[in-house]
């Protein structure tokens, strides 16, 4: 009599066995795949917002000074930033502003201040145009590179010399009303600031500084912040809304050194940690150059990686910069985080 065959309790048993550890490897392996996938996305996605944040940056350096009165005698009352940390940077109500100019928040990160015509956030400020001896002013092609009616502007005059370069000549609307008090004169440069607010000074204003106010991601560690542009507004002179550009997420520290022609011969002699050269004037004959080093974590916490020291050089030296210790942040997985300094280093073009 032929016997069914089968597999007995035992075998059953083992082959179960056998397929829970090929799957429990395989999940596991899934698992640190998906793991690695996620931090490798993290990691190239904060490079890619570091170049876009960093290079923004960089252009608002260079752009430092661009369309500044130098001379601001006809409007000696003018207003700046109304923010506490913000005010300390004012150059109003009767100082020429000041190109750049830096300090140190609370926590001894830098705080930089840019002033020139094209940092707002509108397309006036991109704008300008002269008006020639003869009164009849230049205009554009294409013509969206025009000034509009509604447009508040700045009216420069050039001078002849080093007294009398750049001195504002008045402030208003652009408008054939406001061109026919300059016509039968010297040339005149004409720079648009803001589409529809009234101005409370003639040059838009940029800070840059590490907000702990802006929401920050979820993936930075805890005690970070996030590198903001904040636009003062010419309506109130608070930072508003829209004007508040976030930049790059997860900063631990920022420090900012600058190279000082101090005897003006031409060549830089000296090095600062941050920038207050006390006037307008020894920004534009003394700045030669801007480094500034920021201290940042790149993609999301990873437990199989360590940080392999808590003190991290930000900026040059310990006097142009400082050891940043990293055991000072709010949390207990910073060793955890993969640390990257980045370093920028600019040349303003516009201060003369």
């Amino acid at each position: 009599m032929r016997r069914d065959a089968g597999f007995s309790l035992v075998e059953l048993l083992v082959v179960i066995v056998i397929m829970v550890v090929v799957i429990a490897a395989a999940s596991d392996m899934f698992v640190n795949m998906v793991r690695g996938y996620k931090q490798q996305t993290k990691i190239a996605e904060t490079g890619v917002e570091g170049i876009v944040g960093l290079e923004l940056l960089r252009r608002d350096i260079e752009s430092a000074g661009y369309g500044l009165p130098w001379d601001v005698t006809a409007w000696s009352n003018y207003n700046e930033a109304t923010n506490a940390q913000a005010a300390a940077f004012n150059d109003a109500p009767a100082n020429a502003p000041r190109a750049l100019l830096s300090g140190f928040d609370a926590n001894n990160s830098a705080y930089l201040v840019i002033k020139a015509i094209n940092l707002a956030r509108n397309d006036a400020c991109t704008k300008w145009t002269f008006l020639p001896s003869t009164g009849l002013v230049s205009s554009w092609t294409p013509t969206s590179e025009n000034l509009l009616a509604t447009d508040r502007t700045i009216v420069i005059s050039p001078g002849s010399d080093a007294t009398s370069a750049r001195w504002l000549v008045s402030r208003g609307t652009f408008s054939p009303d406001m061109i026919a008090m300059f016509s039968n004169e010297e040339t005149r440069i004409i720079y648009g600031i803001d589409p529809d607010t009234n101005l409370r000074m003639p040059f838009n204003r940029a800070d840059y500084y590490i907000s702990t106010t802006v929401n920050r991601p979820t993936h930075c560690a805890q005690g970070t912040g996030v590198l903001v542009k904040a636009i003062v507004s010419q309506a109130d002179g608070g930072f508003n809304g829209l004007d508040m550009l976030p930049l790059l997420d997860c900063v631990a520290d920022m420090q900012v050194v600058t190279y000082l022609d101090t005897n003006v011969d031409g060549q830089w002699e000296t090095m600062s940690n941050g920038l207050n050269l006390g006037s307008a004037l020894n920004v534009r004959e003394q700045l030669k150059e801007v480094h500034l080093y920021i201290l940042a974590h790149e993609g999301l916490r990873d437990m199989t990686y360590t940080q392999p020291s808590n003190i991290i050089l930000v900026g040059q030296s310990a006097i142009l910069g400082r050891n940043f210790d990293l055991t000072t942040l709010a949390d207990p997985d910073w060793q955890h985080y993969r640390w990257k300094v980045y370093r920028l280093i600019v040349r303003p073009d516009n201060l003369r």
